[in-house]
């Protein structure tokens, strides 16, 4: 959504002790690593620290493991990165970390300044020295500058890289806290502003205001100078739901309050909230509002929906009057429509323009529309081609924007635009960061067990020959409707490709790179074709002799780490490294784990014994076997990830371990669900990484 679119039980008390006891004690039998799910037990704890030490100990020993690391601090704190803008009242917001700043600085330029080579910045909060002063870990959780005037913002600030944040009322013109302002404790609460002096509240503070899934369950305005316990509630989700919030629109000088109830993570309700009532948008809940321009409410399909006897299709944008979306037929307009191979990457608003980013066959282009004379007029805007395009920010008050252009051996440019000009000029390009000359990017397709193809891209090495087979890494998502585009990494190619490995990222089922249905294809029941299409991409890389069993391995984080769980559990004998970072892996626990039930639209009810059997056929802590053969492989998570819970990771290992097969663990005791709270243990974490893939595929220092 772009940005003006900115928010035990009775029944335990009465269980008899005695029946308690014996649950537990069932559980316990059934799964003897529950107490790895005590994120700071001492035990836990102990055990993680063990695992970290004899694991750290075999990696570090590599003979690159210092280059790399060395190399990865380098690259993340240079000083000739691109600074990201965030455009707010016509000046440039940044967050920059680097050496002398490891935890951040924020920060803020004029427009003028900012198109500069070295941009004067002015400094609106060190992190670093906030840090020092109140002897706290704290990690930057972002801002939320109230519109239209951009006076005061919510600043969010993380312990040790949490999900769960405090947040606090900044005064930007005095460039400090404001006292007795807008103040919310640790929690996964949600902040958002209505006015100078009213705030949109989620509390999470209590589990009577917690859904099931850890987020507010209701919507409250909390007025200045008022205690928070004396917020207003104005809306009760149910318990079941992910989460409930509220936001201020705007469309030019007007705006709309609204409330959003999400019963599941891809469902959503959209309520007006006026004169202390609610009225629901009729909007299918699967679909999602991405803004609003004109008066025009812009909404994105992800399923075909029938209004007043026609179809609009599946992946189309359309739009009509807000107002029309409160009546039970509604005759929008198809703005845009997707093909079988496109899909929408982006919506985004600017003063007198939507500015859509499209994906053709996972390659980008950016499309304007305009509202004129009743009708959405469209037209290409210019930008590089054959390349991974991303919007990065755009002003509300004029038409002007900025956009990144990458590619995997291509650094990242970043270009300003003015949308209804249809101008572009280059801002400025990152250095590169490895020598590509003599490496090359192809793009292939396998076909995956049900006759879907599945494409692939395959970064190849310098000096790459045809049948001779490399070190091969294979990375791929495939879930949540996410799209894996090309992109450029320093790390990978200053670690890799340029030490003659072949990178290759895949677009799976699961993902968006195709639409809605191409993630609906991967849904709950249907979650093997995910797995079967990255084993699909393996074979096709072995059959083209592009590399083998040896030399082959899988990478993945969060739903990723549960893929290459899934997979190695699967088919051990396609690889022989695995690297599964802060994965999803007991898929019969998840759901009570941390925000796992927000993820059952994802992947099912375990509790439902209809779902539990096709879950239980590719879970990868219920499957693991101790008569298979496994790669040596690498598990990380983080103490401090409150999202997905680190008992997945400990507990697999731990299984593993009993079994007797040969596994490596690292457990940042920070860092959120990133695994890495700073530039300092993310340059660790990817050298650990980097080092063990070469350990295992290259066998010896290339």
């Amino acid at each position: 959504m772009n940005k003006r679119l900115m928010g035990l039980g009775l029944a335990a008390l009465l269980t008899p002790l005695a029946s308690m006891a014996v649950e537990e004690s069932q559980m316990t039998a059934q799964d003897p690593y529950l107490w790895l799910e005590v994120v700071e037990g001492e035990e836990a704890l102990a055990w993680a620290r063990e695992q970290n030490e004899r694991s750290e100990g075999y990696i570090k020993a590599h003979p690159l493991f210092e280059t790399f690391r060395d190399r990865n601090l380098e690259i993340l704190t240079s000083d000739d990165r691109i600074a990201y803008p965030a455009l707010r009242g016509g000046e440039v917001y940044n967050f920059w970390r680097d050496a002398e700043h490891v935890r951040g600085i924020w920060r803020k330029t004029s427009l003028p300044n900012y198109r500069a080579s070295d941009p004067d910045w002015d400094v609106l909060l060190d992190v670093d020295a906030l840090a020092n002063a109140e002897d706290e870990n704290w990690v930057w959780a972002g801002s939320s500058c109230r519109y239209p005037d951009y006076d005061r913002c919510i600043v969010g600030l993380s312990i040790g890289g949490a999900d769960a944040a405090v947040r606090r009322e900044f005064d930007l013109e005095r460039r400090e806290f404001v006292e007795d302002g807008f103040v919310v404790p640790e929690s996964k609460s949600r902040l958002g502003w209505r006015d100078l002096d009213s705030v949109f509240l989620g509390p999470a503070f209590t589990d009577a205001q917690m859904t099931d899934s850890g987020y507010p369950r209701l919507v409250q305005i909390w007025e200045r100078g008022t205690p928070i316990e004396e917020a207003k509630t104005i809306f009760e989700g149910e318990q079941a739901d992910v989460a409930v919030s509220g936001i201020r629109i705007w469309d030019g000088d007007a705006h709309h309050d609204l409330i959003v109830r999400s019963p599941s993570f891809f469902t959503r309700l959209y309520y007006v909230y006026r004169d202390d009532q609610t009225e629901q948008l009729n909007i299918p809940e699967d679909a999602s509002l991405v803004g609003l321009l004109n008066g025009q409410l812009l909404v994105e399909l992800k399923s075909d929906w029938a209004q007043a006897g026609q179809t609009y299709p599946q992946g189309a944008l359309i739009a009509a009057p807000m107002e029309d979306f409160l009546t039970t037929e509604v005759t929008p307009q198809v703005v845009f429509q997707p093909t079988a191979r496109s899909s929408i990457s982006q919506v985004v608003t600017t003063d007198q323009t939507v500015i859509v980013n499209v994906l053709d066959n996972v390659v980008s282009r950016l499309v304007r529309f305009e509202f004129v004379d009743g009708q959405w007029q469209s037209s290409p805007l210019k930008a590089p081609e054959m390349g991974a395009l991303s919007i990065v920010t755009a002003d509300d008050r004029s038409d002007q924007f900025f956009f990144n252009y990458t590619g995997f051996l291509t650094p990242s440019s970043l270009y300003e635009a003015d949308a209804k000009t249809n101008t572009q000029t280059l801002v400025r390009s990152e250095p590169a960061r490895f020598e590509a000359d003599g490496m090359s990017v192809s793009q292939f397709e396998a076909v995956s067990a049900d006759g879907e193809k599945i494409p692939y891209f395959v970064v190849k090495p310098a000096g790459f020959q045809d049948g001779t087979t490399y070190p091969t890494l294979l990375s791929a998502y495939g879930g949540f409707e996410i799209s894996r585009t090309p992109f450029y990494s320093g790390i990978i190619g200053s670690s890799w490709t340029s030490r003659g490995g072949v990178f290759v990222l895949a677009n799976i089922r699961g993902g968006g790179e195709f639409g809605p249905r191409w993630h609906q294809a991967a849904l709950q029941e249907n979650r093997q074709r995910a797995f079967d299409d990255l084993i699909a991409v393996s074979e096709d890389l072995i059959q083209r002799g592009i590399t083998e069993p040896s030399k082959l391995g899988i990478q993945g984080g969060s739903n990723g780490g549960l893929l290459v769980g899934a997979v190695m559990v699967q088919r051990p004998d396609l690889f022989n490294a695995v690297v599964c970072q802060v994965p999803l892996l007991d898929m019969k626990r998840f759901h009570k784990l941390l925000a796992g039930a927000s993820w059952m639209a994802e992947y099912g009810n375990p509790d439902d014994p209809a779902d539990w059997a096709y879950i239980s056929e590719y879970s990868p802590y219920q499957n693991v076997s101790a008569e298979a053969e496994y790669p040596k492989a690498f598990f990380t998570t983080s103490t401090r990830d409150d999202r997905v819970h680190p008992a997945h990771a400990r507990k697999m290992v731990a299984r593993m371990v009993e079994q007797g097969h040969d596994v490596l663990y690292y457990e940042n005791i920070e860092g959120g669900h990133g695994g890495a709270a700073n530039l300092e243990q993310s340059a660790y974490l990817n050298a650990l990484i980097h080092a063990y893939l070469h350990d295992r595929l290259f066998g010896q220092e290339p």
